[in-house]
């Protein structure tokens, strides 16, 4: 699977950005997708996961009711908006696909180069 982010930049806080996340290599309309970020000195954390079918989110406590996590299955693409930012959201943010508990769980083998978020205060 090719998974390649976009749409990261830098923003002040309150402020929003909307990252878009292309895949290929493969028909992933049947798995969840999900969106993770790694900080400064920090280890990859999970952000949000979607469902196939969209009907289902799931996100980690500090980015609720602020990020927002969407799904295009004919274009196999995920997108995550976020507003509100704060300085703490500062990461680079990845995204990836699979069964519903392999994304909440992150455990993947491979990875895009992602995309940087950076919130200055």
């Amino acid at each position: 699977v090719q998974l390649v982010e976009s749409g990261g930049g830098l923003v002040q806080a309150g402020g929003s950005l909307r990252l878009s996340c292309a895949t290929s290599g493969g028909d992933f309309r049947l798995y969840a997708m999900g969106w993770f970020r790694q900080g400064p000195g920090k280890e990859r954390e999970f952000v949000a996961v979607i469902s196939w079918t969209g009907t289902r989110t799931d996100y980690v406590d500090s980015v609720k009711g602020r990020f927002t996590i969407s799904r295009d299955n004919a274009k196999n693409s995920v997108y995550l908006h976020m507003t509100n930012l704060k300085s703490e959201d500062t990461a680079v943010y990845y995204c990836n696909v699979g069964a519903w508990d392999t994304v909440l769980a992150g455990q993947f083998d491979s990875w895009g180069q992602g995309t940087q978020v950076t919130v200055s205060s």
